[in-house]
């Protein structure tokens, strides 16, 4: 079998963002850009030569074709073995499951997480290292700067790997071993919750539940683990077949692009619990009957509550949330007299942490959570911890989540998302508000007066390295904050996220309207940054 040098040239947007690399199909379709991107990753993790390589993608258009080109290329660059799911598909959290079990030196998912997929739509590629989480900041800058100076790849020429047969297969050298995508993930999940009081609530006929897999990668997971595994009624999993269109909607678990799920959980005959995930099965959204859990409030309730479940009896050392992530779990963390971390935003920043065993949960506002069973948000894992609580309590969604509140407080919290805005406008409003912050300080504004205003700077405790600029806060005195930064999550334009917050300890508030209750933040944060006049946006895209 030949093995080809092909002769290329760097290509300078290859700089991987929080999430890996992200572009429209049509630029990952360009002659060599795949190729150079993948070959960088083969020079610069050297441990992969003669070691074994995790390959999956969450099944969007352009997967199986990346896939041979990747599988083609490691035979090329010495790997010696590669997992890959059947179908090419494998879950975020499944493939980082199948690194840490199988001690590989490192996975690269294809995914473009939550964006939408197609020919014209979004893929992605990132590369996850042998603890089984997103490469660090020093590994991708390195790969960066490697795509920078590339003359030449190493690609053999073979017929296709069939990657719908299980098993074994050559590609020159290399073994390529095509795998149940669900086993091992299904049989971590088996040892962290009570699957027996989770199928008896499923048993008991008073309790019915829709998750919705949104066409994604999720889809076989959750049918294998709730319906077959767990015992809930056929029917239980909705949009549960993969496709590369993710059937023309946008795989993204919000009040938005959930829409039909959350019909089901009000009106005439609702059900008990709903649930769902995105494109590469990393995130969740929580739903009780006519209840929505703010991605913040769950993780400060899975927190208080992990004693309970098998997986966390012994209780947990810590907890990490990301900086625009609600305060709720830091009061939880409070109360159990355990450490509370405030981490940029990327999943990468808690994987330090949690090899350090500083904090076995963590989580994300942006419908992310996860713990130390691997080094990714998970889920299914999310949706799982919240059936085996419902299992023990024996309560609904909106009582657990209400005494919460009332142990704990409340805090109201919303995110506004301005999506494709002009670059240019987001970057300067950013910019000059950044300029402000020293003169916020101690200002009074109505009913608010700020207590700090900063650009967040996080300093790692466990390996000291530095991330700046990573989002404007804004905080008062009575506990409420303002928080702005931009996304690198989507593909055109920039995307703003404005985050408000409210603290409110009486429980005779707690059921007020949030949209009301963060107005006068809303207010404030337009008089502040001056988003309409200097996006010409007059609202926002999507509220969650």
């Amino acid at each position: 079998m030949n093995i080809e040098q092909i002769n290329t040239q760097p290509f300078s947007d290859q700089r991987p963002g929080t999430s890996g690399l992200r572009k429209k199909v049509r630029q990952f379709q360009q002659p060599h850009y795949l190729e150079n991107f993948v070959q960088s990753i083969f020079d610069t993790q050297t441990d992969l030569r003669s070691g074994t390589l995790v390959v999956g993608g969450d099944g969007r258009y352009y997967n199986r074709t990346a896939i041979q080109i990747i599988l083609r290329m490691a035979a090329a660059n010495g790997v010696a073995r590669v997992l890959v799911g059947q179908g090419g598909i494998l879950s975020t959290p499944a493939t980082s499951c199948i690194i840490r079990k199988y001690s590989t030196q490192g996975g690269i998912i294809l995914s473009a997480s939550h964006n939408p997929g197609g020919p014209s739509e979004d893929f992605g590629i990132k590369f996850n290292v042998s603890n089984g989480g997103p490469a660090p900041e020093n590994v991708t800058e390195t790969m960066y700067q490697r795509t920078l100076e590339i003359d030449s790849y190493r690609i053999v020429e073979a017929y296709d790997v069939d990657l719908d047969q299980p098993g074994t297969q050559t590609l020159g050298e290399m073994q390529v071993e095509i795998i149940d995508p669900v086993k091992d993930y299904a049989n971590l999940m088996r040892a962290l919750f009570d699957f027996d009081a989770i199928h008896q609530l499923f048993n008991s006929g008073l309790f019915r539940m829709r998750f919705d897999a949104m066409h994604a990668v999720n889809g076989p997971y959750a049918t294998q683990i709730l319906e077959k595994m767990l015992g809930a009624e056929p029917g239980t999993v909705i949009n549960g077949i993969p496709k590369e269109d993710f059937g023309g909607g946008h795989p993204d678990p919000n009040l938005v692009h959930a829409h039909d799920l959350v019909e089901m959980t009000r009106g005439h005959d609702p059900v008990d619990f709903a649930a769902a995930s995105d494109g590469d099965g990393d995130r969740n959204m929580i739903l009780g009957n006519n209840f929505f859990v703010t991605p913040s409030d769950s993780l400060a309730i899975l927190a208080a509550n992990a004693h309970m479940l098998p997986g966390y009896h012994s209780g947990i050392p810590g907890v990490a949330r990301s900086m625009p992530t609600s305060q709720a779990a830091d009061r939880v963390a409070d109360a159990l007299g355990i450490d509370c971390f405030e981490t940029p935003t990327g999943w990468k920043f808690f994987g330090n942490l949690l090899d350090a065993g500083k904090i076995a949960i963590c989580g994300e506002e942006s419908f992310g959570t996860g713990s130390d069973h691997v080094r990714e948000k998970d889920g299914l894992w999310a949706v799982l911890f919240w059936l085996n609580l419902l299992a023990i309590k024996q309560q609904s969604v909106s009582t657990i989540v209400h005494d919460h509140w009332r142990r704990f407080g409340r805090n109201y919290y919303t995110r506004h998302d301005y999506e494709g805005v002009d670059k240019e406008a987001a970057e300067t409003l950013m910019k000059e508000l950044r300029f402000r912050l020293d003169d916020l300080k101690g200002q009074q504004f109505g009913d608010y007066k700020v207590d700090y205003a900063d650009d967040f700077s996080y300093t790692d405790p466990v390996d000291g390295s530095v991330s700046e600029n990573q989002g404007i806060r804004i905080g008062f005195t009575d506990g409420s904050r303002i928080v702005l930064r931009l996304s690198g999550t989507g593909t055109v334009g920039a995307t703003l996220r404005v985050y408000l917050e409210a603290y409110e300890p009486d429980p005779e508030k707690h059921d007020l309207e949030t949209a009301t209750i963060l107005a006068p933040l809303a207010a404030l944060t337009e008089e502040l940054a001056e988003i309409r006049s200097r996006t010409g946006r007059e609202k926002p895209d999507v509220i969650t």
